[in-house]
């Protein structure tokens, strides 16, 4: 595949590249290169023309819930233990009904391909036929990533509550049906958070882990109320991270935590040699009242970090959004902490894309061997756009202010995805 275009990447935190009136190859699911002059070798080869459009990687979003996309922007005046018990946890009982979770899911991928997140990693609910569900559509829908069935057998309402033994068969079974009969869905071990998941539970997810050689997603240190309660029901355990390294989740290089804004120094240095991915939701913790997590202060102290949604804590499942509030709110936290300097629009944008990505793999940039996921960006009404802007003055309006309507078109794995559902039944 051949496209002409403007393309704007960034192979690092603080290396934007812009590429103007430039030719990108694919070869397959992957980036060839980019060039001012398309090469004599690819001459009379069709080409897709986006002359003057703006393209990007799509984002990657590694922490969202996908139920509860449903409940998006509902709540928000309680916090996160009161939020869960209202909110979240009685629709997540509602997935036990398979139609509903299967006209669910369709509302929640078509959302997805519209506001560009073309890779995710997600929470599903506990049932196990909704979770696979999730899976076998996502493989439907041309978009790919990671599923996980929720793991919760302490701590939850009766209709949530699972018996251990049956949590770890079902997501046996998960594990080893997806690797049979999927292609671009992986899974991944979901303990929702160490208070609604026993001991034993952990330790046989743990076990699953090493088994499979399986990621781990979960939250960690998100509300200080959460953090009591984990040192109330492990207090033979010095921290929070700890009780998930213990039980073997806090796998190398494999391991997704969301929120983490209350670290200590072990702490971070713990995550640090684990190489564990901690997910950043500006929005959500603004909604719920949690905190701000020192996202600068944390990259330079060499933890990885990237920018998430978590829908439903946070309001909307468009990257964008969430990557102009990482930026208002490293902004707000550097007008308490001026030591700590705020990040910039565009580092916020490379942990939405690249910085995502690096958890999925060559994933988030046009780096030649990356794979070809984008997003062409085209204003909704050209007859608004009165002024001429230079492509990052359009990446910079479209992270500020676009929505699904500046989208033209969608790439994933060097594939043009087309809207995934166009019926819910």
């Amino acid at each position: 595949m051949i496209l002409k275009g403007n393309f704007i990447w960034m192979p690092a935190m603080d290396r934007l590249e812009v590429r103007e009136n430039a030719w990108l190859v694919t070869s397959g699911e992957t980036v060839v290169g980019i060039y001012d002059q398309l090469p004599p070798e690819y001459a009379g080869q069709p080409a897709e023309d986006w002359s003057g459009k703006v393209i990007i990687p799509a984002f990657n979003d590694l922490h969202i819930h996908a139920p509860q996309f449903l409940n998006r922007g509902i709540g928000y005046d309680t916090r996160l233990l009161d939020w869960l018990d209202t909110y979240t946890f009685p629709l997540e009982a509602r997935f036990r009904d398979l139609d509903f979770a299967r006209r669910a899911w369709k509302v929640f991928l078509n959302r997805l391909w519209a506001a560009g997140t073309m890779r995710f990693s997600a929470f599903a609910t506990i049932h196990k036929e909704a979770a696979w569900a999730l899976m076998e559509l996502t493989e439907q829908s041309g978009l790919r990533g990671l599923v996980g069935k929720v793991n919760m057998d302490r701590n939850s309402a009766d209709n949530l509550r699972e018996e251990t033994a049956v949590s770890l068969a079902d997501t046996e079974e998960l594990i080893c049906r997806s690797r049979a009969e999927l292609k671009h869905v992986g899974f991944i071990l979901t303990p929702r958070f160490v208070p609604s998941t026993t001991g034993a539970l952990m330790d046989g997810l743990g076990q699953l882990g090493e088994r499979y050689d399986l990621p781990v997603q979960s939250h960690l240190s998100e509300n200080p109320s959460e953090v009591e309660w984990v040192r109330q029901l492990h207090p033979d355990i010095p921290t929070y991270t700890q009780v998930y390294e213990n039980f073997g989740l806090l796998r190398k290089d494999k391991t997704i935590m969301a929120h983490a804004i209350y670290l200590s120094d072990g702490e971070k240095d713990i995550l640090r040699e684990k190489g564990v991915t901690l997910a950043h939701c500006p929005c959500s913790n603004v909604n719920l009242s949690s905190g701000v997590m020192p996202l600068r202060r944390n990259l330079e102290e060499g933890l990885r970090c990237c920018v998430a949604s978590d829908v439903a804590g946070g309001h909307t499942a468009a990257m964008n959004r969430s990557v102009a509030a990482a930026t208002a709110l490293s902004k707000v936290n550097w007008l308490s902490h001026p030591e700590e300097a705020h990040l910039t629009l565009t580092e916020s944008f490379y942990l939405a894309t690249r910085g995502s990505g690096a958890f999925l793999g060559q994933v988030g940039s046009f780096e030649p061997g990356f794979q070809f996921d984008a997003l062409v960006l085209s204003p909704a009404d050209p007859a608004e756009d009165l002024l001429e802007r230079t492509p990052v003055e359009r990446l910079e309006q479209f992270l500020c202010d676009g929505d699904d309507r500046d989208i033209a078109a969608r790439y994933c794995g060097g594939v043009l995805v087309e809207k995934p559902f166009a019926t819910m039944e």
